[in-house]
């Protein structure tokens, strides 16, 4: 089993930027991909960006340019750096952890999930 805890969400100004970390604990040794997804009020839980073992990295189209997920191996800590935010980027942002080996931009593979952070920007 693998635990995410996520942090760093807050409330900013439209053009400012946030830092979201996502500290993993646990058997991490079969971690094959860490994503952020976010939900907003009312609409489906949806995928921003993942990076795989292999240091590949995937960006939903709305936020490609915005975001830069990366990780810092030593810290167990996978970060997603927002900037340039806007306020249809309010939402409550996740971390979740893919075993399977496939499926990377797919909320259904995967496996763990963080209790998630709340990101609010305003106009």
């Amino acid at each position: 089993q693998v635990q995410l805890v996520e942090s760093g969400g807050g409330l900013v100004q439209a053009g400012g930027s946030l830092r979201l970390s996502c500290t993993l604990s646990g058997r991490t040794s079969s971690t094959y991909a860490v994503g952020w997804f976010r939900q907003a009020a009312g609409k489906e839980r949806e995928f921003v960006a993942a990076i795989k073992r292999s240091d590949n990295t995937y960006y939903a189209d709305s936020v490609k340019g915005r975001f830069t997920i990366f990780r810092d191996n030593a810290k167990n800590t996978v970060y997603l750096q927002l900037n340039n935010l806007k306020p249809e980027d309010t939402a409550v942002y996740y971390c979740a952890e893919n075993q399977g080996g496939y499926g990377a931009t797919f909320l259904r593979f995967y496996d763990n999930w963080g209790q998630g952070t709340q990101v609010t920007v305003s106009s």
